[in-house]
This record gives C-alpha cells, structure tokens and sequence, in this order.
C-alpha cells in the first residue's frame, strides 16, 4: 500500500501583494528621517552658524566698587559669538579675578544678551599704608584704595594686615561677629597677635576681646554692662574670658 502525502507551498514564496505594500512604508521610514536630519541641521546651524543667535549686549548688574566697564573687560565675551558656544563658567571665572568681586553669576538671555551679575566684596574695615587707605573685606582682601579716609569703617591695626595674617583674620572675625548696634560705635580694631583683639569705642571705651571665640558670650556681656550708668562710664573692659568680668 502506498501512502500518499499532502504537499505545503514553499516557505520562499512569497505574497507579491505584501511586498508591494512593504515597499512605501520603507520609504516613509526613509523620508521621515532625512526631514528629521534636515531639522536637526537646520537647528544646529542657527545655534552655532548664523548671526541670528549671537552675543549683541552684555549687561552687567550688582556692582558699586567696580565699574562696569571694567566688568565687561575682565569678561572678555566677543560680540558676534554664537550664544550657544559660550563658555559662561569660564566668563564668571574671569570676572571673579577683579579684587572687588566675590562671585559672579553668568546668564543667557535669548537671543542675545549676556547678562553678568555679580557679587562684590563688602568692605568692613579700613588701614592705612604708603599714604593710601585701604579698605579690606571679612576675609582679609583688598577691595579698593584711594588717598582718603573712607567714612563709615573702623579702622583696622596690624603689622601686616592682609588674607594669610592670623592676627587679620582674627580681627575681622571678631568685626564679622559684633551686632550693628556696636559695630556702629567701633572707631578701631586693633590686633597685636589671634588672641588679642581690643576694641576702641567712640567715647574713649576700650574693650580687650581677646580670641575671637565665644562671641556670644562677650556680647552679652557687654549689653548687661552697658545698660548701666556706671558700666557705662567703665574706661577699660576685659571680656578675654567671659567667665571673669574685668573693669577699669
């Protein structure tokens, strides 16, 4: 007996309808991603190729020492430059080198303005050297000179006052740390070594502080002094060690 078996069509033979219809989605997929080349293109051209999107202002806000010329000039940021390629912590480094600047923030505004903001230094103190005067900020730095006194700062006596002078930094530490309603009476801060800071009030009042530290603790205890007529008449303080009041 033979057996007979059924045949099945070859797995090769393909449906010529399907293909015909495979064809134009492949050109659609084709076509879609030669626009979305041609966007991306275009796109990369006007951010990084065309005058259209070019710095044509820089602006500069928050100074008062420094003028803003000499903002612009320490940025170094070249009208015509795509606002795209722009370097802006690059820029805020350079400006950051001025002596009056503490930090500056650099910002885009579209489509083309480079609007520079910046921090400056705020004097606290004032010395005097070479017949100039100078005027230091908290942290020991120089922030502008000139052949007069500047009104408003107490003047600040060291040997060498300056960033990396501990006696310095200890003064203006202590300055730093005073309320307004005493730092406005201080005529003189005057340190001889970190741990030995006086204080010279308007009146003649002289206050040894001693170390920076324990701030609070002084301060209080020149408020309860001073709200009596006859601490306020004391010549002579001694907070050095807040546990032990001394008075002259």
């Amino acid at each position: 007996m033979t057996e007979t078996g059924t045949s099945r069509p070859a797995a090769a033979d393909a449906d010529p309808a399907a293909e015909q219809r495979a064809r134009p989605n492949r050109w659609k997929v084709v076509f879609v991603a030669l626009l979305l080349l041609g966007a991306l293109g275009a796109v990369t051209w006007v951010l990084l190729g065309s005058r259209l999107l070019v710095v044509r202002h820089v602006e500069v806000t928050g100074t008062a020492l420094a003028t803003n010329e000499r903002v612009v000039a320490a940025a170094g940021v070249d009208l015509g430059t795509p606002m795209a390629r722009l370097g802006t912590g690059a820029i805020g480094d350079r400006v950051e080198r001025l002596r009056e600047v503490e930090s500056a923030e650099v910002r885009r505004h579209w489509p083309g303005t480079v609007r520079i903001v910046v921090r400056e230094r705020a004097p606290m103190a004032v010395f005097e050297r070479g017949g100039r005067f100078h005027r230091i900020d908290r942290h020991g730095v120089v922030v502008a000179d000139g052949d007069t006194r500047p009104s408003g700062l107490p003047t600040l006596t060291v040997a060498s006052p300056g960033p990396s002078d501990k006696a310095t930094l200890a003064a203006l530490t202590v300055l730093s740390d005073l309320p307004d309603r005493m730092r406005g009476r201080l005529t003189e801060i005057e340190a001889t070594a970190p741990d030995a800071v006086t204080l010279h009030m308007n009146g003649g009042q002289m206050v040894e502080w001693g170390a920076a530290e324990r701030a609070a603790e002084k301060i209080r205890l020149l408020d309860a002094l001073w709200r009596t007529a006859a601490g306020r008449s004391v010549r002579t303080v001694d907070v050095g060690s807040p546990e032990i009041l001394k008075t002259k």
